[in-house]
């Protein structure tokens, strides 16, 4: 372990260079072409199949599993980008084993599904590793369309809508597309710069112009862009974070999760400062790739607290388990109170809760943990937009409609869904569908 720049308590540079290269390294082996004819093998095949039902894309998995059985695996990518063209990403980052595998009629008969999340990497890694693209543009219909925010709605809604034969504006606030896929995904799980590489595939359909460092409300408005352009789809997720709200979260080196995770995707992961006492707040996937990100950084204690019990936690089982092979302990039913520390965070203090009938209520016992660094993943907030809003989100009908005429919205900023990459990439591709009718009636 070789010591690094001391920041305020905490430190970057703690371990040797190799040791960075392990710990960020792929998290799942890939299958081979052997293992993922044997894998297809386990498939059912079956008709009416339940896994296509739990897929938010309804990708036709059991024809894609077969398409790989029969050794097609590029007429497998086929199948599975017809409904989802992020489907690289999303056999990475997809919670499986909650929708498709949970599904899977193997699972229920043996508790081991088909590893369809694998297969769908297998086949859309073999087809993106091919110099082509396997969609043709229509004709140019001189419509355009301004799609605001490059994250896999906005960009699932551009490349649909970019298919059909609309020119498309590509507007987001951050310098490189790709959003929550670029910036806010751990590191681990798309190496190589999987993001980047997707989203340059993805543009080979053409008709899409993208123009970066353009955030809504400030170098862009919604009005203008409603006059330049026949319709608009707004995908700008969800730019703001909940405040901690306790005593001391102003404390040095108490931040929130998502600039960790951002500055982990865009720098060298030697130069990310960590702590030797981490304390994550949080319950959720943004939580635990914090966590176990801090540990794969050299942090010595890594604890997450979340305010409820395990069964409410919005990060998977598998996910969870995953931290803790990592090492990182998990605390439920403990909300904070307050950090300590004298300018920099040295301490958070805790207490527990109870989640009964009346809703969450502590006990009054408190306990507190060491921390020279707190990262705050308790939830991300809607910037200020003009349309009409459901609870802290835009409010939409159908596939996307807002308040508004000739304007879509979709992903997380959108009321309904689940803040899933998945599911995102459904509510892109169905706007970008409904607004194809709308242009073209």
């Amino acid at each position: 372990m070789t010591r690094g720049t001391r920041i305020d308590g905490i430190a970057a540079g703690r371990l040797e260079a190799e040791q960075y290269t392990q710990n960020f390294g792929d998290l799942y082996t890939p299958l081979d072409r052997h293992e993922a004819q044997v894998a297809s093998d386990r498939c059912y095949f079956c008709y009416d199949a339940p896994c296509v039902t739990a897929c938010p894309t309804t990708i036709d998995i059991p024809l894609f599993i077969r398409q790989i059985a029969t050794d097609t695996p590029e007429a497998a990518a086929k199948t599975i980008f017809n409904q989802n063209i992020l489907g690289g990403m999303c056999a990475r980052v997809c919670p499986t084993e909650q929708l498709c595998e949970e599904a899977c009629v193997r699972e229920a008969a043996e508790g081991k599904p088909v590893q369809i999340g694998l297969l769908q990497r297998y086949a859309t890694d073999t087809l993106m590793g091919r110099d082509t693209h396997p969609f043709t543009r229509a004709a140019t219909t001189g419509k355009t369309v301004a799609v605001v925010g490059a994250g896999p709605a906005g960009l699932s809604a551009a490349h649909r809508l970019a298919m059909h034969g609309h020119d498309v504006t590509l507007y987001d606030a951050r310098p490189k597309p790709g959003g929550l896929n670029e910036y806010g995904i751990a590191a681990y799980k798309t190496p190589e710069d999987f993001a980047q590489a997707e989203v340059d595939w993805l543009m080979k359909i053409g008709g899409i112009t993208f123009k970066h460092d353009q955030k809504l409300g400030a170098e862009i408005a919604l009005d203008s862009l409603a006059d330049q352009h026949d319709a608009v789809f707004l995908a700008i997720g969800l730019s703001g974070v909940n405040a901690l709200g306790a005593q001391g979260d102003t404390l040095e080196n108490v931040t929130d999760a998502v600039r960790f995770i951002d500055a982990l995707r865009q720098s060298d992961k030697s130069a990310v400062p960590v702590g030797r006492n981490v304390v994550v707040i949080g319950g959720g996937m943004t939580a635990v790739d914090a966590a176990v990100q801090s540990r794969l950084l050299g942090a010595e204690n890594v604890s997450m607290v979340y305010r409820r019990d395990q069964s409410r936690m919005s990060a998977s089982t598998k996910e969870q388990d995953h931290a803790a092979h990592e090492g990182v302990r998990l605390i439920f039913n403990a909300q904070p109170v307050a950090v300590h520390g004298s300018g920099a965070a040295q301490q958070v203090e805790f207490e527990y809760t109870v989640d009964g009938p009346g809703g969450l209520t502590g006990t009054g016992e408190t306990f507190q943990l060491p921390a020279d660094q707190v990262l705050v993943a308790i939830g991300q907030t809607l910037g200020a937009v003009s349309v009409d809003l459901d609870g802290r989100k835009i409010a939409v009908t159908g596939a996307g409609r807002t308040s508004r005429d000739g304007v879509w919205a979709g992903g997380d900023c959108a009321a309904g869904g689940d803040d899933l990459t998945v599911t995102a990439v459904a509510e892109g591709r169905d706007a970008a569908e409904d607004i194809h009718a709308y242009l073209s009636a």
